[in-house]
């Protein structure tokens, strides 16, 4: 069977970034989605159409493929104030390189990475961790089935599924 929309892929995979292993899967807990359903990359997706079980692959995805360019806007003085409970600043959140989740205008909730902390204010940044940074995939195909109604309607569920962390398995636990 061959990797087509409303299809359940498993695989395993390595994703490297400038030769650095930033995320994999293995045998014992591999990646499963439904094709076409939005959970991964378009183009990650795309470079798995037509492949089946056994079948290897290697390709590159660039910044514009993956997360995107960097985003100077996604830079942000806020105020420390902002970091408060009950009017005591969480001094051990404020430390350059800590990811603290943030809610966005919309409600949701996304990253923010600290990167400078001055007297008055915290600058964060909230481009996606591998923004900017091309993205280098190896692996293979371990299964292909037909998605049943139940998993076309609801999604996978399971320690094993995508939680539409768009590839990035560390953020969700997925793998």
């Amino acid at each position: 069977m061959k990797i087509e929309d409303n299809k359940v892929v498993s695989l395993i995979y390595n994703l490297e970034v400038n030769g650095e292993t930033k995320d994999s899967c293995d045998k014992d807990n591999p990646l499963e989605f439904i094709m076409g359903m939005g959970y991964l990359l378009p183009k990650f997706e795309e470079n798995l159409l037509g492949k089946g079980v056994g079948d290897k692959f290697d390709f590159v995805l660039s910044a514009a493929e993956g997360y995107g360019e960097l985003n100077p806007q996604a830079i942000v003085d806020l105020p420390k104030s902002i970091f408060e409970v009950d009017g005591v600043l969480q001094e051990e959140l404020l430390v350059p390189g800590n990811y603290i989740p943030m809610m966005n205008q919309m409600g949701g909730v996304i990253p923010g990475k600290v990167v400078e902390v001055s007297e008055e204010s915290v600058k964060m940044d909230f481009n996606h961790e591998l923004a900017g940074q091309s993205l280098h995939f190896t692996g293979e195909i371990t299964a292909v089935r037909e998605a049943t109604e139940e998993e076309l309607t609801n999604g996978l569920h399971g320690e094993r599924a995508m939680h539409n962390c768009e590839g990035n398995c560390s953020s969700c636990g997925g793998c």
